[in-house]
């Protein structure tokens, strides 16, 4: 994968259940991840709605930073830095936001911005197996779902 143009990448976690139908080409990019080949995250993201299913897009900046000159491998070493980060384990999908490749002193090194995404076919993020994050407080007339702890947003 070429370091220019690599904003908007989609990468999916392998074995992701996918609205039937729906066709993405993708090639293996780190072990138990695969990156979206003929589309980018507002292409996908069309083609999920169309499918009725959604395409949780999680607010907050998460950034990585690699040293290495320009290239696939120090943007690997970035995107696997992400992915390594807390949270990313309970979402499915990692969309690169920015890319930026610069040098200090004499260093190179690449910097990226990216977005955890969640695909799935319901409505609501939730996640079955954690019920300590959600609640769901009844009233009369309806349910809700209620975060119990706010979610830390950390910026780049």
């Amino acid at each position: 994968m070429s370091v220019k143009n690599t904003s908007g990448i989609v990468f999916i976690r392998e074995h992701t259940l996918l609205p039937a139908g729906l066709s993405i080409e993708s090639d293996a990019y780190l072990p138990g991840w695969r990156t979206v080949r003929n589309l980018d995250g507002y292409g996908l993201s069309r083609e999920i709605e169309e499918a009725k299913w959604t395409f949780f897009y999680l607010a907050g900046d998460i950034c990585s930073m690699a040293f290495g000159r320009e290239g696939s491998g120090t943007l690997r070493n970035a995107v696997k830095r992400v992915l390594a980060k807390q949270g990313g384990e309970r979402f499915n999908s990692l969309e690169i936001t920015k890319v930026v490749s610069k040098w200090f002193f004499v260093i190179p090194y690449t910097r990226i911005t990216a977005h955890f995404r969640h695909i799935q076919e319901h409505i609501g993020l939730v996640d079955p197996g954690d019920d300590s994050l959600w609640r769901i407080t009844s009233s009369p007339n309806r349910e809700t779902l209620v975060q119990q702890h706010p979610a830390s947003i950390t910026g780049c």
